[in-house]
Order: C-alpha cells, then sequence, then structure tokens
C-alpha cells in the first residue's frame, strides 16, 4: 500500500476536479481500488504503489494543462485517462502559439492544436494551400483569421471568402427570396468567423467598401483576383472545371487557402470531386502545400472527436467489406471454366 499526499497550487480547483467534482470522479472511476480524497489544497492518493504513482501523474498533468491553456474539459482528462498525452496535438503555450489575430472583444485568436500551427506555418511560407479535414478542426475559422491579419498588416488590400453552392439534399429554387437570400445560408459559416474578427459596424463597413467579399463559387468566373487573400470553402463540393477556374483567377500578388472535408462530399455520384482530383495534380508543384487535419484536432463539443471517430471506422468497415466482396467476385470469375475453351475440347 502507498499514500500520496498532492499539494496542488497556482490553478482553481474548481477548474481542475470539475462542477460536483466530475472531473476527479473520472479519475476515481478509472482507478476503482485507489482512495482519492481531496481537503483543501491538498489531494490525497491512497492504494496499490503502482496505481497511486499513475493517477498521481495524471493529476500532475491535468493541472498542467490548466496552467498551459487556461481550460481542461472532462474530455481531456478522459483522453488521459485512456492514456494519450494531449500535449502530442495541443499547443505548449509560449512562442510557438503565437496570437494571429485578436477578435472583435479584444480575446486573442490562436492556433490550438499542432496541426492547426502547421496550417498557419504552411499559409505564411507558401502562396497556395490546401487544407483538408473533418468538420470541427478549425480549418476554416484558422485561414480566415490568417486573411484578416495580412488584411490588417496590408499585405493584401481585399479578402474574397467563396464557397461552391451546392444543393447538399436541398433544392435552392424553391427556398423563399432573391438569389442573395438564397445563396447567403451556404455562405453563413463564413459570415460567422467574420463575426468574431469584426464588430458589426466595421464589418457592414468592409463588405460594403468590398474590402471584404463573399460569393459563391460561380460568381469568380472570368476574374483575375490582385492584391487579394482568397480562401475557397468546402471545395470538396466544387467541381473538376470549377476547381480548375478558381485556382487560375490567382493574380501575382495573391494567397489562396482552399479548405475541404473529403468524407462530406454533396457532387452527385457520377461528377469527381474537384478538390480529390487537384490534390492528386498539383501535389508536386513548388509553393503549393497540403495540411491534414483529423480528428484529435477538433475544437467544438467534446462529442463531436467521437463522432467523426465512429463514422470513419463505420467508412472503414465498409471499404473492408467492399474489398472482400470484390476478392470474391474475382475468385470466382477465374474459378469458372472458359465456356469457348470447353466446346472446342469437346468437339
Amino acid at each position: 500500500m502507498s499514500e500520496i499526499i498532492l499539494t496542488i497550487d497556482g490553478v482553481d480547483l474548481l477548474a481542475l476536479y470539475g462542477e460536483n467534482n466530475s472531473k476527479l470522479n473520472l479519475v476515481r472511476k478509472a482507478f476503482p481500488d485507489l482512495t482519492i480524497t481531496s481537503r483543501g489544497n491538498n489531494l490525497k492518493i491512497a492504494g496499490a504503489k503502482s496505481d497511486a504513482q499513475t493517477a498521481k501523474a495524471t493529476m500532475e498533468m491535468m493541472v498542467r494543462m490548466l496552467k498551459d491553456h487556461k481550460e481542461l474539459s472532462s474530455q481531456t482528462v478522459t483522453d488521459m485517462l485512456k492514456g494519450e498525452n494531449p500535449y502530442e496535438v495541443r499547443l505548449p503555450a509560449g512562442e510557438s502559439n503565437a496570437t494571429i489575430v485578436y477578435g472583435r472583444d479584444g480575446a486573442p485568436i490562436k492556433a490550438k492544436t499542432r496541426n492547426q500551427r502547421k496550417l498557419v506555418e504552411a499559409i505564411d511560407q507558401h502562396d497556395i494551400v490546401f487544407a483538408l479535414g473533418p468538420a470541427g478542426t478549425g480549418k476554416t475559422y484558422t485561414a480566415v483569421a490568417m486573411a484578416v491579419r495580412a488584411l490588417k498588416h496590408k499585405i493584401v488590400k481585399k479578402i474574397i471568402l467563396t464557397r461552391p453552392a451546392v444543393e447538399a439534399g436541398e433544392n435552392l429554387g424553391f427556398l423563399p427570396g432573391d438569389l442573395k437570400e438564397k445563396i447567403d445560408p451556404y455562405l453563413r459559416p463564413l459570415y460567422d468567423a467574420l463575426d468574431d474578427m469584426f464588430p458589426a459596424d466595421k464589418l457592414t463597413q468592409m463588405m460594403t467598401s468590398r474590402t471584404i467579399e463573399v460569393a459563391p463559387l460561380a460568381f469568380m468566373r472570368g476574374r483575375t483576383l490582385n492584391d487579394a487573400f482568397v480562401i475557397l470553402d468546402e471545395a470538396q463540393n466544387a467541381t473538376p472545371q470549377q476547381m480548375k477556374m478558381f485556382l487560375t483567377r490567382l493574380g501575382p500578388t495573391a494567397k489562396c487557402v482552399v479548405t475541404g472535408d473529403l468524407s462530406q462530399i454533396d457532387l452527385p455520384r457520377n461528377i469527381q470531386s474537384g478538390l480529390v482530383q487537384s490534390l492528386d495534380i498539383l501535389k508536386n508543384v513548388d509553393g503549393i502545400a497540403q495540411v491534414f487535419l483529423s480528428a484529435e484536432d477538433v475544437v467544438r463539443h467534446r462529442l463531436v472527436k467521437e463522432i467523426i471517430k465512429a463514422y470513419e471506422a463505420d467508412d472503414e468497415a465498409w471499404r473492408q467489406h467492399k474489398m472482400a466482396q470484390d476478392a470474391r467476385r474475382n475468385n470466382t470469375t477465374r474459378s469458372m471454366p472458359d465456356k469457348t475453351e470447353e466446346a472446342s475440347t469437346n468437339e
């Protein structure tokens, strides 16, 4: 038996333990043979030595995460208890996690994960960047923050945000309103990101003066985009022709980020995604970068990461099933006698 007294300093105990000790109870549940009690700033861990040391290390990492990131979610605690090291995904505090831009309320907007930081660095170093990953990984939000920074630093003169208006199970023609009112719902996520970064009156002024422009992808045809930071969002729903059209609009002083989620292609089955095609065609072109984000980069509700993982597992099971079906079909075809040869032999 071992008894460890851990003194906790420098963090809010409510933030560490959770309301009604919800986070501490997660630790207790993971170590049912230990007795873990808290009194003031002291946490007593009693039980088998190896388990007590592991529980102590977990609590120390929880304290460290709270100090470094000013937040500690229940999901992060659960991940730690599963053996995941949050520092393999989350960025450490310090220079490597520098502020991209300040939001409308003065709050700093930063990369929250290592892959988001890779995206920031790729945008700094390349004129065209493809950012791929599932919903909630911050790819669009990070790209918009980088565009706002470039505008504020006068690296570009305008921001252009665009999306393909694909009818994902809905028909544009039956939506109420004029063309702008029909298309705006498809562009709402871009407006939401901008709302976080500019006061409402300032954003309205910049959109009126076309310093910031939000438009469907079809409206890019025939234009040359100079002195602009251009973001193509939801690019998995662009056709090959649209993707080529968009990428060839860029002027010599433009920067471009293309974001997409290859698991959410809403195009008809007989139409290839232009994003899929361009990733293959342009993978070796100097000056173009590809950054991949994963479920580990999700910064939305704690369940979003689990939902993405579940869908990925289901997709993988389906792929394996299809491969097994194809293999059985090929084996059956090879084992069938050739009727022409059989007839010849009989003659």
